[in-house]
């Protein structure tokens, strides 16, 4: 297997370091679902838009009107793309992969630049030095592309057309990405993050004239096509102290019979599983039980007047039930955590305004003992 440097532009500054703890552990990776495995929903049929991806692939999104392509075993290649050998590589580890096109933009292919996006378990850290790495592989008659690369964003895209998205990437593969006889080439590198973007694009950057191409097969393709699996972003020493923000100091004074809301807990419509991106709330409060190993919370779940109340009970049940798992799963006693849903039974604001609903639907907890 060959490996490719990548070409980065950050250069590492003296910077004054902290020692406190970051709210990520320094060898986790903050990137959700980053081997593509979890479904959002059992994928139908083959993918002609950007919105077939994002409603299958959890956690990701086209963030263009482009259609990236999922690989596994429960999904059929369509005959005619079959015949051009697509589908036939195998994901580099688990079931599943994703496609792009990366090249053919001149030469009139539809979907000649297809982008995959996805939001961080928790934004970049101005200053902070970062490692990434990713796994693709070449779709053996297509030609063969440099400029893969990862662009960091502040906003998360949602261009409804089908064109390219013309960024400066972090950091892209300068050398044509060779993966002969199905195998799989490592990109990796380093940079220090100049902002704290909180969302990550994967594809080309650049326009075809320049692209460095090399033709891959006598009957090549007229377009770049490329696999990609095992996605990895993570922070490297020395660590930054975590923005004023995310300490527990912004919860202060800290005494029993105080309600605290968590401001940046999130679930899909409906839903009662937490999305990757309330990470770091959700550290926080990890972090406020470590500090005081005797307090004891109850969290509590609670909505707007929308939908029935006995729905709304349970939704708001199974959320907060769902903070107090997590609490567990990182090692807190299931004696210092209660949870309860409350529906709509306890607004904080009127229900008759988007923004009073907003405010009604969240996540409390109230500290029973310090």
């Amino acid at each position: 297997m060959r490996f490719f440097s990548l070409v980065f532009f950050f250069i590492i500054s003296t910077a004054t370091f902290f020692a406190q703890t970051p709210v990520v552990k320094k060898n986790e990776n903050i990137v959700p679902n980053p081997s593509f495995e979890k479904y959002a929903s059992t994928p139908i049929g083959w993918f002609y838009k950007g919105q077939h991806f994002t409603d299958v692939m959890k956690y990701w999104s086209s963030a263009t009107g482009s259609s990236p392509d999922v690989f596994g075993t429960n999904i059929r290649v369509p005959a005619h793309w079959a015949a051009k050998g697509f589908g036939q590589q195998n994901p580099r580890t688990g079931e599943s992969m994703v496609g792009v096109t990366l090249y053919g933009c001149e030469e009139g292919k539809p979907h000649c630049r297809e982008y995959i996006q996805i939001q961080l378990r928790e934004p970049l850290v101005i200053g902070q030095n970062y490692s990434v790495e990713l796994f693709t592989s070449h779709l053996p008659r297509s030609i063969q592309v440099n400029n893969l690369g990862m662009f960091f964003s502040k906003k998360k895209y949602e261009e409804i057309l089908d064109i390219p998205i013309e960024e400066s990437p972090q950091f892209f593969s300068k050398n044509i990405l060779k993966a002969d006889h199905g195998q799989w080439v490592k990109m990796n590198g380093e940079f220090q993050a100049e902002t704290d973007a909180a969302f990550l694009i994967i594809g080309n950057f650049f326009p075809d004239s320049l692209t460095t191409t090399e033709i891959a097969s006598p009957n090549s393709l007229k377009y770049g096509y490329y696999y990609i699996d095992d996605i990895l972003v993570k922070k490297e020493p020395p660590f930054l102290d975590i923005p004023e923000e995310n300490k527990i100091s912004t919860w202060e004074p800290i005494e029993e019979g105080k309600i605290i809301r968590l401001k940046n807990i999130f679930f899909d419509i409906d839903e009662s599983e937490l999305l990757p991106h309330s990470h770091i709330e959700l550290q926080k409060l990890l972090q406020l039980l470590q500090t005081y190993p005797n307090m004891i919370i109850e969290i509590s779940g609670h909505t707007d007047i929308d939908g029935n109340d006995e729905y709304n009970l349970q939704l708001s049940t199974r959320r907060a039930k769902a903070v107090v798992e997590y609490l567990i799963a990182e090692g807190i006693s299931p004696h210092r955590t209660l949870y309860n849903g409350y529906g709509s039974s306890r607004p904080i604001a009127e229900n008759n305004t988007a923004l009073g609903k907003q405010l009604n639907r969240r996540v409390e907890f109230l500290i029973l003992k310090k």
